[in-house]
């Protein structure tokens, strides 16, 4: 059972930054996982959002005043800095910071001080830190709005798969993550990497609004939806609660039997994302034992902002031999 390390240790440090990176994979993380984005010039770096206002110092830089502005994203106006109205160079200027003071405000001491990593700067440090602990550790980014960005100029299929490329990056290290079916089936052409279809709890992939495809996430978990899934992705990465769901009273429900039926079309299953605060919790449950009701469920990979707990769910499972 792999352990993704949501964002990095992003639960300890700010995410999407070196050190939450690094420090995941010091605490046992399997696979780092970067959000990917692009800059003007075509660089994949590791943010949240292609809108960077809560996740860097960029309102604090007079020169990059006139660039904040009003953009539709994925159906949805969003106001603030975007990453492809940025050079790389540009971007280097900006200093990372905690996405959620309010919930992580132990995060906030590492407000700015390191800059806004590439994908290329992710895969090197997993490969450093593998070297370093002995032991492998990959990376599964995810891209994010690919649909958007391809409308822009700026394909993130093509620049991720030129990427992988040029560094010699093949499955045994990465896999590639996307909400946009059409993204993935894209990806299946251009790498030879496993492909993760992720699922929400709600509403529809974003390029099934977009060409008028009436299905919804719900859609794609039902038996064909899962067939047609396996024909282009190796993994299902639902959301948590499609997995086991709350109760009125937000407690942990019945499982649901969708490990079961990906299992079943032929696909692994990673679920995400499990976090230690109270906010994301069940009731009645830390996240440890909110991990334990997850890792008897037989899936294969765990996404979490605390890499240490669920490595820690891990070997409980292991050490009961199940």
């Amino acid at each position: 059972m792999l352990v993704i390390a949501h964002r990095g240790a992003s639960g300890y440090r700010p995410e999407h930054t070196p050190a939450a990176y690094r420090l995941a994979a010091a605490l046992g993380a399997d696979y780092l996982e970067p959000d990917l984005v692009a800059t003007l010039d075509g660089v994949l770096v590791a943010r949240h959002e292609n809108e960077i206002s809560g996740t860097t110092d960029v309102a604090d830089h007079p020169v990059f005043a006139d660039r904040r502005i009003t953009k539709i994203i994925d159906g949805t106006a969003v106001t603030g800095w975007f990453v492809e109205d940025f050079t790389y160079p540009e971007l280097c200027t900006l200093r990372a910071r905690e996405r959620m003071p309010h919930l992580r405000a132990a995060n906030t001491a590492y407000d700015g001080r390191e800059t806004i990593p590439t994908f290329d700067d992710v895969l090197l440090l997993a490969r450093q830190e593998s070297v370093r602990l002995g032991r492998p550790i990959g990376v599964i980014p995810e891209i994010k709005h690919p649909a958007y960005f391809r409308r822009v100029g700026l394909p993130l299929e093509e620049l991720l798969a030129d990427r992988l490329a040029v560094l010699g990056a093949g499955p045994d290290e990465v896999m590639v993550q996307s909400f946009e079916p059409t993204s993935l089936r894209r990806l299946a052409v251009l790498t030879d990497v496993p492909l993760v279809q992720l699922i929400d709890a709600e509403s529809a992939p974003n390029d099934f609004l977009r060409t008028g495809d009436g299905r919804t996430f719900a859609d794609l978990i039902e038996p064909a939806g899962l067939r047609e899934i396996s024909t282009y992705a190796q993994v299902l990465a639902p959301h948590k609660d499609l997995v086991i769901p709350r109760r009125a009273d937000g407690s942990l429900g019945t499982p649901t039997g969708l490990v079961e039926q990906a299992h079943r079309a032929g696909l692994a299953v990673q679920v995400w994302t499990f976090r230690a605060e109270r906010l994301f919790l069940p009731a009645g449950l830390d996240l440890a034992a909110e991990l334990d009701h997850f890792t008897a469920l037989g899936i294969e990979g765990i996404f979490a902002d605390q890499p240490d707990i669920a490595v820690a769910a891990v070997a409980r499972k292991s050490a009961l031999g199940v």
